[in-house]
């Protein structure tokens, strides 16, 4: 059948694609899913990439306003690890100040995942503005939104170059040392909010065994560490039962993949 045309939004024409039988709609699902797997397989290597990027040593001593009081950016980490810090406009001269943070801050902000997934691998994510903390804290009440959120007391903003737009700056911790190890902005940051995406800009990713990450990296079992939000416990055991299902998800998954191939 021919593609069929119909008035949108302004009444301009909509030409909409061919309507076609279940059989054939399966056969163009299957052309297109050839360059989805493609796309995919493409960006694990290019993360893998990312996880073998140089790091920057941090010497500044940057300091924070936090819900406690002062914090440095040592602090942030709260222990872990990693830290992805998404500097966001919410301050004085920003368009919907004091009601609102900037419309597309807001918008990464509500797509934020929980973070208590990030936290499982080791990964804290921490949003700053330079809003003082009263402000902060009413905005995300009345947004429903609870990462951590703090305020830039000096020239942080600045120095990671997300002064005069929003931008992803990536941390390690070693020891008590500082390292930056990646930047993104832009357009790079309307895919953040879901927990895989801010893990596969980390140094370590996702931690998982099928990744092409470099050697002595931090890995355990596909599937296995996953929980419920609020069931995580730190070096706990992998659930017995969820590892029978996941196990048996994946041995299904393959023999389905077998299936198609013969």
């Amino acid at each position: 059948m021919t593609a069929t045309t119909e008035n949108g939004k302004g009444g301009q024409a909509m030409h909409k694609p061919a309507v076609v039988s279940q059989q054939a709609w399966e056969v163009a699902r299957r052309e297109l899913l050839v360059k989805e797997k493609a796309h995919t397989r493409a960006r694990d290597a290019l993360a893998a990439e990312r996880r073998r990027m140089p790091w920057v040593v941090v010497e500044e001593n940057y300091v924070f306003e936090g819900t406690e009081g002062r914090v440095s950016l040592l602090d942030l980490f709260a222990g872990r690890h990693q830290l992805i810090v998404y500097r966001a406009f919410y301050e004085p001269g920003v368009f919907g100040w004091p009601e609102h943070a900037c419309r597309g801050c807001s918008m990464v902000a509500d797509q934020v995942a929980h973070v208590a997934h990030l936290n499982a691998r080791d990964t804290t994510l921490v949003f700053a503005s330079r809003a003082p903390q009263a402000d902060i804290a009413r905005l995300k009440a009345r947004m429903g939104w609870t990462m951590p959120w703090v305020t830039i007391t000096d020239s942080f903003d600045k120095d990671f170059g997300v002064d005069e737009w929003h931008g992803t700056n990536v941390f390690y911790r070693d020891g008590e040392r500082i390292f930056r190890t990646y930047f993104i902005n832009n357009r790079g940051d309307e895919q953040m909010g879901g927990t895989w995406n801010y893990l596969d800009i980390t140094p370590l990713g996702r931690q998982e065994v099928w990744e092409d990450s470099p050697e002595g990296y931090p890995q355990t079992a596909t599937y296995k560490w996953w929980n419920w939000n609020d069931a995580y416990v730190a070096d706990a055991e992998p659930d017995k039962k969820w590892v029978e299902v996941s196990d048996a998800g994946e041995a299904a998954f393959r023999a389905e993949g077998a299936n198609e191939k013969s």
